[in-house]
């Protein structure tokens, strides 16, 4: 984050942070009992010290610190508040004020007198302290009072006459530049805008219809001006990744204790922008992934020494730019996944049989991690060890259409890296047709779009299969996939439908996908164009529907439903036979 932006940030707040020492200071001196006030000025004035100090503004810090070691005696009863206290510091407020206000017009407040009367004010109270308390404290308070003599006559020199003064306060009244909005009302506004896009387009589609397809500039300034509010309203949502990454120092301090590891995070990429929705979404599953990181991947300091090591591992939260997307790595120098271990847990739990275990590659083998229930420890921990969790991961990403990549080396460490929508309101998609429906696949999941031939196709298993580029690609005719209710156990059986209607030499759409490092074929029956839309949740008797993620609506009206690629993927992938697919 900017320099800059990080000031501003720290203006709202302490401009804040004023306004309510201000209001507590007024309510403590009508019930100098109030215990709520006394607790909240203490913690203002701790965070107000802990800024500052941050950001090298020495004078807020100093007064803050000594205003925070004041309240600590009130919050301990060892100092009452008496009206000449509250005088002393209403005025060390207001000089708080002036101190956060030259912050942003750069006038020289000078402080060091106010300083000297609150370090008066709580000396006064700890030697009352140490005289209750029966101590032996004369030459203490002689020395002190000597100290104390000599900082009044240095403040009162080096600070201005606006000291002494009693007069009511009557200065201008300070704005922050920042606004704290609730997130429903940016929810709601882009919604009116997602509203007022579908509107646009259908005014742009009747024009072209009325001019026989021949476009006019009629429309061209409500494009851009819509199209500009759109991504001002995007830019809004967006939060930078740090909000999430700094929550990770105690997680990780706390799993690492408690797995009896040394652990160091670093974090990169801090100042990468994301939609709010997003990373709220992906919080949880950050959470499984760094434990376990630590948990079975990171060893033992013993562990690491032994094998050459350093004794602390390092595990590293990285943020990039990726395309359209936001890629997150979490990457430790840990043991790495073991492939035979994942293997010979795979056929333990029946989840394929040892043939075909064998046949896989250890890239897919690797991707069972994933897997409900899955877990290649045999021990339960507070952390790990439960079959819980990664599955959990793999669903949330899949739900806001993100894909999960992992990267893994025995000895040496393993990267998972989450590609992001890098917002959840608009998405840029590819519009297709099938029996005269419209349909949108997101353009993130796309490889590329190609034709492919019947005659290039061959029957696997219950599932179609056939090359590009010399790898192996699942098809699937999404016509049959909709033929039918994939709940009614006939879907399966019904994939070669299209196939076997078709002629040998027959061309067709494919649009390749791209996912977990396989490569499926989504035959469609016409393409249409690519498009921004702004997809909404089902609703209704459609909220379940298996493959189906939301809907938009198009400039001509009609209803155009967006593919759940994740699950299309699955079902290809349940319908076709591992063995042959991986020869």
């Amino acid at each position: 984050m900017k320099d800059d932006e990080l000031k501003k940030i720290f203006l709202a707040e302490a401009q804040t942070n004023f306004e309510d020492l201000n209001r507590l200071f007024t309510q403590l001196e009508k019930n100098n009992q109030d215990r709520n006030s006394i607790d909240s000025i203490f913690r203002i004035t701790h965070t107000l010290k802990a800024n500052a100090a941050a950001m090298g503004f020495d004078g807020i810090s100093q007064l803050s610190h000594v205003l925070e070691d004041i309240f600590s005696l009130i919050k301990t009863g060892k100092m009452d508040v008496t009206p000449d206290t509250f005088n002393v510091l209403f005025r060390a407020n207001d000089k708080l004020g002036e101190l956060i206000d030259s912050i942003k017009s750069e006038k020289k407040v000078s402080h060091r007198g106010m300083l000297t009367k609150l370090k008066v004010l709580l000396r006064t109270a700890k030697e009352r302290e140490d005289l209750d308390g029966g101590s032996s404290a004369t030459e203490s308070t002689q020395s002190n009072q000597k100290d104390t003599d000599k900082e009044n006559e240095q403040g009162l020199e080096s600070d201005n006459p606006t000291e002494k003064d009693d007069s009511p306060k009557t200065g201008d009244i300070s704005f922050s530049d920042y606004v704290q909005v609730p997130v429903e009302k940016l929810d709601q506004l882009m919604n009116l805008v997602g509203e007022l896009s579908i509107e646009r387009d259908r005014l742009i589609t009747k024009n072209l219809i009325l001019n026989s397809g021949r476009g006019t500039n009629e429309y061209a300034s409500l494009y851009r001006i819509s199209a500009d509010l759109q991504y001002g309203v995007m830019s809004v949502r967006l939060v930078k990744v740090n909000v999430l990454f700094n929550k990770f120092h105690r997680i990780v301090r706390d799993v690492a204790n408690f797995e009896k590891k040394k652990v160091d995070l670093v974090l990169e990429g801090t100042e990468i922008e994301i939609d709010r929705n997003v990373l709220q979404t992906i919080s949880d599953s950050l959470i499984h992934l760094v434990r376990n990181a630590i948990s079975h991947g990171l060893e033992t300091p013993a562990e690491r020494l032994a094998k050459g090591k350093t004794e602390i591992g390092i595990l590293k939260l990285v943020a990039r730019n990726d395309r359209d997307s936001v890629a997150i790595e979490i990457k430790d120098d840990g043991a790495g996944v073991d492939a035979k271990v994942i293997r010979k847990k795979i056929i333990q739990k029946g989840l394929l049989t040892e043939d075909q275990a064998n046949q896989l590659p250890d890239s897919e083998v690797v991707q069972y991690i994933f897997a409900a229930g899955f877990s290649s420890k045999d021990s339960v921990s507070e952390v790990s060890g439960r079959g819980v969790g990664m599955d959990v991961v793999k669903k949330a990403i899949d739900t806001i259409g993100g894909e999960i990549e992992t990267k893994t080396e025995v000895g040496k460490g393993t990267t998972f890296t989450l590609y992001l929508p890098a917002s959840m309101a608009v998405k840029k998609a590819l519009l297709f047709e099938i029996e005269e429906g419209s349909f949108a696949i997101p353009l993130s999941f796309i490889e590329s779009v190609i034709y492919m031939q019947k005659n290039e196709l061959h029957k696997v298993g219950k599932g179609l299969v056939g090359t590009h580029a010399g790898d192996t690609v699942s098809v699937i005719f999404l016509r049959d996939l909709f033929r039918v209710s994939p709940e009614d156990g006939q879907v399966a059986k019904n994939f070669h439908l299209t196939f076997n209607e078709l002629e040998a030499d027959k061309n067709f759409h494919t649009v390749l996908i791209s996912m977990e490092g396989r490569m499926v074929g989504f035959v469609v029956d016409k393409l249409l164009q690519q498009k921004e839309i702004i997809e909404k949740p089902m609703a209704g008797a459609l909220k379940n529907s298996k493959f189906i993620s939301g809907a938009t609506i198009l400039g001509d009206g009609s209803v155009c439903l967006v593919l759940d690629v994740p699950s299309i993927v699955r079902q290809v992938f349940r319908n076709v036979n591992t063995q042959v697919l991986t020869t």
